[in-house]
């Protein structure tokens, strides 16, 4: 579960300046820092599986994990800190050496992956929030693997909107992003080569 640090409302250059001093990582929703609980170890694992996965296709230096933040709008300026993201090219060129911030003036990413932890909460602001979100900010496909409900989401950007695909048990999940891919729901959801 996320709390939230409702005691002052921030611009996105007081987020981008924040510093508490801890480890604490945190997401900008409509002016609230918001703190992400650390992951249970299963989530960990199943992104760690994915970044494996995804090596075989792109190169280290365009895979981020758990530590690129995506500035997307909602009611304020929010800021979103996926669990795998997929740049690109134009992106290491934009970012020269900055914050690993994916700000409204560089191209999205190609690819987005959140692993929803349990709870209403968190299903809500990966199944309905950042599915808007990223949507708005042009994000080509973005997966939502769902441990607790046994599938994976993929997502594929369509004139603004996403259409889905619901991928569960031994389905081969297809991804536009990475056609070659040869994965099924049950392999990502276990995070290991059955």
């Amino acid at each position: 579960m996320t709390t939230s640090l409702a005691q002052q409302k921030f611009t996105l250059q007081e987020y981008l300046n924040y510093d508490d001093g801890t480890d604490t990582k945190y997401e900008l929703v409509d002016g609230e820092l918001v703190a992400m609980p650390p992951e249970s170890d299963q989530n960990n694992l199943i992104s760690l599986y994915l970044l494996v996965e995804f090596l075989k296709f792109v190169p280290i230096q365009l895979i981020r994990h758990k530590d690129t933040e995506i500035v997307v709008t909602g009611q304020r300026t929010r800021v979103r800190l996926p669990d795998l993201t997929i740049l690109t090219e134009e992106f290491l060129a934009a970012i020269n050496d900055k914050r690993a911030t994916v700000t409204q003036d560089m191209p999205p990413p190609t690819l987005v992956v959140e692993v929803v932890s349990p709870g209403k909460a968190n299903e809500d602001r990966d199944y309905r929030y950042k599915r808007s979100e990223y949507a708005a900010r042009g994000i080509p496909e973005y997966w939502i693997v769902d441990p607790n409900r046994d599938r994976v989401t993929v997502l594929i950007l369509v004139d603004g909107l996403y259409e889905e695909a619901v991928f569960q048990g031994d389905r081969a999940i297809e991804s536009i992003t990475f056609p070659d891919l040869k994965l099924t729901a049950s392999e990502v959801l276990l995070a290991q080569k059955s």
